[in-house]
């Protein structure tokens, strides 16, 4: 699992790669919250596209970085999920909870 950043003005793009689940949320999640911290963008979107597997801890961990990024006033977007993110999502009820965008059919 690798997770690629990118700004572009005020947008914080973050995008992992792979499978997000148990073995990998503590790393990613000091990683993401570093660097929301040192950029402070007005808006993230998790690019999902490149994520092939996602389970109760991938969920925990964007669930975290929304709560956190709420309280600090950053707006969170989910954008591009595959046809198997985008099942857990709603599975779980997140897509009721963060936006989604470019959602595959």
């Amino acid at each position: 699992m690798a997770v690629e950043f990118s700004k572009v003005d005020d947008l914080l793009v973050v995008a992992p790669t792979g499978e997000i689940d148990h073995h990998e949320t503590k790393e990613i999640r000091e990683e993401i919250d570093e660097m929301i911290l040192s950029t402070l963008p007005k808006k993230i979107a998790f690019d999902l596209s490149r994520t092939t597997f996602m389970d109760s801890s991938g969920l925990g961990l964007i669930l975290g970085r929304f709560n956190k990024v709420s309280a600090l006033g950053i707006q969170m977007e989910l954008v591009n999920p595959g046809e198997k993110i985008m099942r857990i999502i709603t599975m779980a009820g997140v897509d009721k909870i963060i936006k989604v965008k470019g959602v595959e059919k």
